[in-house]
C-alpha cells in the first residue's frame, strides 16, 4: 500500500504577529481560535456579506486590511483582521473592536 502525504492547507497572505484579545482568550478555546486564523488565512472569510467578501479579495491583490467574521458552534460571532502591511492579525469579539 502506497502511503500519502498530508498536504498543508494553502495560505494566500501572510499573518504577521498573531494577538488576540483577553475577550476572546476568555471566550473562545484554542481549537476555535486556530480554525478561524485557519480560515482566515486560506481566504475563507466567514460569515461576510458578498461585498465584503469580494473587498477581501481586493485587499489580497492591493495590499489592503482584511477582515473576516467568524461563528463557533454555539454561535459566539468573532472577528479576525489582518493589517494592510501584513505586520500583524488580530482576533477579537465584536465589542471589542
Amino acid at each position: 500500500m502506497e502511503e500519502k502525504k498530508a498536504t498543508p492547507p494553502t495560505t494566500r497572505f501572510e499573518l504577521g504577529l498573531l494577538v488576540m484579545t483577553s475577550g476572546i482568550k476568555a471566550a473562545l478555546t484554542s481549537g476555535e481560535i486556530a480554525c478561524a486564523v485557519g480560515r482566515h488565512v486560506q481566504g475563507d472569510w466567514g460569515v461576510v456579506g458578498p461585498e465584503d467578501w469580494q473587498e477581501n479579495e481586493h485587499a489580497l491583490a492591493e495590499g489592503w486590511r482584511i477582515f473576516s467574521v467568524y461563528e463557533t458552534a454555539n454561535g459566539l460571532r468573532h472577528y479576525v483582521i489582518t493589517e494592510a502591511d501584513r505586520s500583524s492579525t488580530c482576533v477579537l469579539l465584536p465589542e471589542e473592536y
